[in-house]
């Protein structure tokens, strides 16, 4: 082989290997035409005594379908600090955030809120956004729900797109303060009794988001309890008092069976479909 050959194919080899180092790092994978790609972010928060691996089915469901190739971790210390374990590319389209709270058994809402508060801070210090949307599980609800009672109102706070509300105990836990068919609830929703960390959520009757659109997630074990085991369903659907006369939309979907269970509501394949086309779908 020549001289001049053979410096071509080493040419050819080397930008080959440089090609393949680039792809991957530098262009984003196109999104199918059937889903939005915008730069809103959607932040999980998961349950009591969970933590990001609570998320991660739904968020590797999501990512498998196409709707987004960035996944990042937002760790939030004992104190409150929040470390990106990943860099959020300014790039990237539907980001998902994976919350995962270190001390993930502290029911002090107003605390937990605070934490939220600077989760959205410290992500939009590397990735600027207008919108976002919320994905929580069980307690992860009562955390965002108490951000709302502080911050909804607060004109430069970024603006709440969609939420979806998955398992939430919004007034009351079985076997805690609240029994099977004990809560009922009127024409409006308004639960009876009322338990205490729900009656600072009625300020969202006048401040809830008119911006955000609602899917409010809950499991039914056909057990005679109407409940998910942990939550009644009362309590999951006493939801729709607090926002519905606001909300952009607001609806409500039923999960049955024993992958209806509290715990395996974020596991379920059923609920990764409702999410994806409610977040994302044209």
């Amino acid at each position: 082989m020549k001289k001049w050959q053979r410096n071509i194919c080493w040419l050819l080899l080397v930008g080959g290997l440089v090609l393949g180092f680039w792809l991957p790092t530098h262009m984003t994978p196109a999104i199918p035409d059937k889903y939005v790609a915008q730069r809103i972010p959607t932040f999980f928060f998961h349950g009591w005594g969970g933590s990001y691996r609570s998320e991660e089915q739904m968020t590797h469901a999501i990512q498998h379908a196409g709707v987004t190739q960035t996944i990042i971790r937002a760790d939030v210390t004992t104190h409150g600090q929040v470390r990106l374990r990943q860099r959020l590319p300014r790039t990237a389209r539907n980001p998902l955030i994976e919350v995962n709270f270190l001390d993930n058994r502290h029911a002090d809402y107003q605390l937990t809120s605070r934490w939220a508060a600077k989760v959205f801070q410290t992500v939009q210090q590397q990735y600027p956004f207008h919108k976002f949307n919320v994905v929580a599980h069980s307690m992860g609800n009562m955390t965002f729900m108490y951000y709302l009672v502080n911050h909804a109102a607060v004109q430069s706070a970024p603006q709440l797109n969609k939420q979806v509300a998955l398992a939430g105990h919004f007034n009351g836990i079985l076997g805690y303060d609240d029994r099977p068919n004990r809560m009922q609830l009127n024409a409006a929703g308004r639960p009876q009794p009322m338990n205490p960390e729900y009656r600072p959520l009625l300020s969202l009757r006048q401040t809830y988001p008119r911006s955000a659109a609602v899917l409010n997630i809950y499991g039914d074990r056909h057990d005679g309890t109407h409940s998910d085991g942990a939550v009644s369903n009362a309590s999951s659907q006493s939801l729709r008092y607090l926002v519905r006369s606001r909300a952009r939309s607001y609806r409500e979907q039923k999960i049955v069976g024993t992958r209806a269970q509290h715990s395996q509501l974020h596991e379920n394949s059923q609920v990764d479909r409702l999410l994806i086309n409610f977040l994302w779908r044209k």
